[in-house]
């Protein structure tokens, strides 16, 4: 069946910026230049934009040639009000809630041969994984079943069904957390940041008596000074993780609050290879 996906071009600008010539509609990026630089000042990466059930979803496939099974994928799920359009293009330093840092990341990604997939949130806004309504009954388990349709089918190139991965912050965070709990099997490993269980919300959150016995193994990155999701909400996740013999850990900045950590790059595509 297919879902409408369509694909759209970012500004010229963009791509004069980054040294790449505007993409073709066509799923060869193997030989092209690099999708991103980055700068100590700025990422610039410029994006594919397709759309699926009415809602942009930014990515990119990895300019080296693809595994004969595909490119393994990461979703990247935005957090509140900061859609995919904020952390591509060309996105800079001093971004709120290191997004700076969530550039990076994803350019990071690429280098290393994931294919990178960002979606919008309805409206651009925030996940529906907490808003307290069944799973069943919202827009984005029909967008998040289309969108995982759309990469089995090829819709965004040569992907690895056996090697597939989600990241996210804030409400991307649980909306992460939501893979494990709502796609079983679907997904090789989670990376969350400034996030906790998928019906989480801010400090309110109650975990389930058990989680998934097939719960992906799932880092967790958060800053200690974290005043909106606090680290109080991440540690009991992790720890009943542990203690359920399923493969978790935390990565702590005391440093940062609500935001992408530095390290946050290199300790996701390092957990994600290591999955």
């Amino acid at each position: 069946m297919c879902y409408g996906v369509s694909v759209r071009f970012a500004p010229l600008l963009v791509f004069a910026l980054c040294g790449c010539q505007p993409m073709q509609a066509s799923f060869d990026d193997a030989g092209v230049a690099a999708p991103c630089t980055v700068t100590d000042r700025e990422v610039t990466c410029a994006p594919r934009i397709s759309v699926v059930l009415g809602r942009d979803v930014y990515w990119r496939a990895p300019s080296s040639a693809p595994p004969a099974s595909g490119y393994p994928v990461v979703i990247v799920y935005q957090g509140s009000f900061f859609a995919p359009s904020s952390t591509w293009g060309v996105v800079p330093v001093g971004l709120a809630f290191g997004g700076y840092h969530q550039a990076r990341m994803q350019a990071l990604l690429l280098e290393h041969g994931f294919t990178v997939i960002a979606p919008a949130a309805a409206a651009g806004v925030a996940w529906q994984t907490n808003n307290g309504l069944p799973w069943g009954a919202t827009t984005d388990k029909a967008f998040i079943d289309a969108l995982i349709a759309g990469i089995s089918r090829g819709d965004f190139g040569p992907i690895d069904d056996a090697r597939r991965y989600a990241t996210g912050i804030s409400s991307g965070g649980y909306m992460t957390s939501r893979m494990a709990l709502s796609y079983a099997g679907t997904f090789r490993a989670l990376a969350i940041a400034s996030g906790s269980w998928a019906t989480c919300a801010g400090p309110l959150c109650v975990l389930p008596d058990a989680l998934p016995g097939d719960h992906p193994p799932t880092r967790l990155l958060h800053g200690r000074a974290d005043m909106t999701v606090p680290l109080s909400t991440a540690e009991p996740y992790v720890q009943k993780l542990k203690d359920q013999g399923l493969e978790a850990d935390l990565i702590i900045d005391d440093a940062v609050g609500h935001a992408w950590l530095p390290v946050a790059p290199e300790r996701i595509v390092e957990w994600f290879e290591a999955h």
